[in-house]
């Protein structure tokens, strides 16, 4: 008869079997398990157990940024490492994550462009790169990001120190990018902007708010695809906006702050067809715009369904009457501050725009408080929000 006690003994002590079964287990089945961790720290676990489950996690692991990052991309790729990043430090990093496909070294303010020499040798699967405030990144840096990172999707350079020969050595080698933060880049032109816009046929998103040297021309025969774009704060001017619009394809158009006094000419291109597709448009703080080019607009963007004019102080009765005639998709409209925005001009919103659903406005004394209360009676189905927002981005528009 077998002894009660001995058994007793070989079921308190299974990790030994157990633990050996494991370690016999090929690197596709280790893989497949790690896989299947959904939990950071059960990851982390993971690595720790033994040198070769350490070597499957670093090979597994797709997205790295650090804590000094201010936005946070994915929070299982969080690094808990020092804000201070040195090149060696990132040519470690680089030898072990050698399978990256989104690096994000966003707020690394000292890192020099030595820091990316080795992305022409590690950077072949990445996807995703975000180098915002990366103030010591300059054109040689971006010349290692583009030898190294054909596969390049999403690209952000916000406030960069990178010049027109950047872009144009990029443009020749990330020819799959389609996102691309150029925010703040006040060293650009719009020959860089042309190099981009020419070879790289596949742009979807761009931003280039802030940088003052471009007047939009470089965008002249864009692709299709490009759907979004930012330029607030920009000196365009009226041939920089048919440019951009000659693709046909822009959807969202942020370019608030226009400086310039906009006649009908300057927007032929919204007149015959080119902005059709546009859905959200941003005019915010354009104060020289008129009615002639509300009307324009109104008449030429039978697809719009949110537009700011929060502070363009030149819109009168005309401006209003053609929005209220003409924009029958409209659903979101922002009028806060606008000083010729009367009771008749809120009049003809309210008896026309029969699909706004949202109307954004400040009180003031062009606009009575009776006219405000009927048209919030005869249009109960609109939400009057007396608060001044931004224009919502479209879902997917931006994935920075």
């Amino acid at each position: 008869m077998d002894n009660p006690s001995s058994n007793l003994v070989e079921m308190d002590n299974p990790s030994d079997d157990f633990s050996g079964y494991i370690m016999q287990l090929p690197d596709d089945c280790l893989l497949f398990i790690f896989q299947h961790l959904d939990c950071g720290s059960d990851r982390e676990s993971f690595g720790l157990t033994c040198r070769r489950w350490l070597q499957i996690q670093n090979l597994n692991r797709r997205s790295l940024q650090f804590q000094c990052s201010f936005t946070v991309l994915n929070f299982s790729s969080l690094s808990q490492t020092n804000t201070q990043i040195s090149t060696l430090h990132l040519y470690r990093l680089l030898n072990r994550f050698q399978n990256l496909e989104s690096l994000s070294l966003s707020g690394c303010t000292e890192l020099p462009d030595s820091g990316l020499s080795l992305l022409p040798h590690h950077g072949s699967k990445l996807r995703s790169l975000h180098l915002d405030c990366c103030f010591g990144i300059t054109d040689s840096g971006l010349s290692c990001v583009a030898s190294g990172c054909s596969l390049l999707v999403i690209l952000s350079l916000y406030r960069c120190n990178v010049t027109d020969c950047g872009l144009e050595a990029l443009s020749n080698s990330c020819l799959a990018l389609e996102d691309l933060n150029l925010s703040y880049c006040s060293r650009i032109s719009d020959y860089g902007v042309k190099a981009i816009s020419q070879n790289c046929r596949h742009l979807r998103a761009i931003r280039i708010s802030y940088c003052r040297n471009l007047t939009g021309a470089g965008f002249q025969g864009c692709s299709q695809t490009l759907t979004h774009l930012e330029a607030d704060y920009c000196r365009l001017e009226p041939n920089g906006i048919r440019s951009i619009l000659s693709g046909g394809g822009v959807e969202y158009l942020s370019v608030s702050n226009l400086t310039w006094c906009t006649r009908v000419n300057g927007l032929v291109a919204i007149s015959i067809g080119f902005a059709a597709k546009l859905r959200v448009l941003n005019f915010r703080s354009s104060r020289t715009i008129g009615n002639d080019c509300i009307m324009t607009i109104a008449k030429g963007c039978p697809s719009l369904q949110e537009w700011n004019l929060a502070i363009c102080h030149e819109v009168k009765i005309a401006g209003w009457e053609s929005i209220a005639s003409h924009c029958h998709n409209l659903k979101t409209l922002h009028v806060n501050r606008c000083r010729n925005l009367c009771d008749r001009g809120l009049q003809a919103l309210r008896t026309g725009c029969k699909r706004l659903s949202i109307l954004y406005i400040t009180r003031s004394s062009q606009i009575s408080g009776v006219a405000l209360e009927i048209f919030k009676l005869a249009r109960s189905n609109v939400e009057v929000k007396e608060e001044e927002v931004m224009c919502i981005c479209p879902h997917g528009a931006f994935r920075f």
